[in-house]
């Protein structure tokens, strides 16, 4: 599987798969091992993670499955993420759902994110969400830090906006390297808000969580999801392809911006569905008769 390159030296899988759902797949470790053991034979060797990820669990999981097959950590790119704190019984002093960007939360999120891995190092921390109250030096100060130490070795975001992107990039040492953001056929925002103009122009490649559609591409609850997954389906037949999600990564996978799917799926077979989407290729008419179908009107 080719890789996408962020850095001059370091890159990501085409697709990586997302393991926000991993406590929910209930499967054995060994089942869960040999999962994960053929998604890296599949050449899918990026595994997306956040600190919140089923309930603070998920880190964890991953984490005793590197402790069983050590061989296995150096075939892999952890990325997780830091900054939301949920209401959760696991701190139940919480009163709320809110931010922290603090000095001292990011590096003891990392410090826990490492302890749960079983690992000595990230390959790229995100921040998750935009907050209202941050203080780009103080983010900056603790990216320095963990670079220095050797813990995290890159630095990105997740949902920020260009003018966020920018913002916080203008006190970091090192570039962020990539923004994750909700593209699908669905969720056209980031079209709107400037985002894909701005991966161009910087030439950053972003990644697309919820590809497609969390669910509600293939199970459409309103006129727009109708009339979208309709569209799909009659270009699935046009391209012989054998499902709605191969049309719906090609789409992605297409896009000049260098789009990079994170697939949710504890399912091996709709994996291997979104890896041959990489050998498909779609018309530029019925790109935007995609676009242009969740738009719901022609193109001005």
């Amino acid at each position: 599987m080719n890789r996408v390159m962020l850095t001059a030296d370091f890159g990501l899988s085409r697709i990586v798969h997302g393991q926000m759902r991993m406590a929910g797949w209930k499967l054995t470790r060994p089942e869960l091992q040999s999962f994960l053991e053929e998604l890296v034979d599949l050449g899918v060797t990026s595994f997306d993670h956040a600190d919140i990820y089923g309930n603070y669990s998920c880190e964890t999981l991953l984490g005793e499955i590197l402790m069983g097959n050590p061989g296995l950590r150096n075939r892999i790119e952890i990325i997780t993420k830091c900054g939301i704190l949920l209401k959760s019984d696991k701190f139940p002093g919480r009163k709320i759902k809110y931010y922290d960007y603090s000095f001292d939360h990011i590096i003891a999120s990392v410090e826990s994110s490492l302890k749960n891995f079983r690992t000595d190092h990230i390959e790229l921390l995100l921040l998750h969400r935009p907050a209202p109250f941050f203080d780009p030096e103080t983010v900056a100060r603790a990216f320095r830090t963990l670079k220095k130490d050797g813990k995290v070795l890159h630095f990105g975001v997740s949902n920020f906006t260009p003018s966020q992107f920018e913002m916080l990039n203008a006190f970091t040492d090192e570039k962020l390297v990539t923004n994750q953001v909700e593209i699908s056929p669905l969720t056209l925002e980031h079209f709107d808000n400037g985002n894909i103009d701005f991966f161009l122009r910087e030439k950053i490649k972003p990644m697309a969580w919820s590809p497609l559609g969390g669910g509600r591409i293939l199970n459409p609850s309103d006129d727009k999801g109708s009339g979208v997954l309709m569209t799909l389906r009659a270009i699935a037949g046009e391209m012989q392809v054998r499902s709605v999600d191969q049309v719906i990564y090609t789409w992605l996978l297409k896009h000049p911006a260098g789009i990079i799917p994170v697939v949710g799926s504890g399912n091996i077979n709709r994996i291997k569905t979104a890896c041959e989407a990489l050998d498909l290729d779609m018309s530029l008419e019925q790109w935007y008769r995609i676009f242009t179908a969740s738009r719901g009107k022609e193109l001005p």
